[in-house]
């Protein structure tokens, strides 16, 4: 499998731009992606394997490479995760 970067899509709802209720920080989040690196490169490349741009994403703090048994999210996205991500994710295994 080649190197995955966990990406955030944010809401962007006028609720979600004032900010997420406190202890609820996940909450912002809308959808997780999942990106290549770009060649050559350790950094995110420009589209998540789904084909949405990543410019506006956030880059998550979870690391599939760090989780070797786990999915490519954290588990406690596993209702956000993207579903074509997801089917790229199961083919690239």
């Amino acid at each position: 499998m080649r190197d995955v970067i966990v990406v955030y899509e944010l809401d962007k709802s006028p609720a979600a731009s004032s900010g997420p209720p406190e202890g609820e920080q996940a909450s912002a989040v809308r959808l997780v992606h999942a990106a290549p690196t770009a060649p050559g490169s350790a950094s995110l490349g420009p589209r998540t394997f789904c084909g949405k741009d990543t410019f506006a994403m956030r880059v998550a703090p979870w690391k599939p490479s760090e989780h070797p048994g786990s999915s490519w999210y954290a588990p406690e996205h596993a209702d956000r995760a993207c579903g074509a991500c997801d089917t790229a994710m199961e083919d690239e295994a």
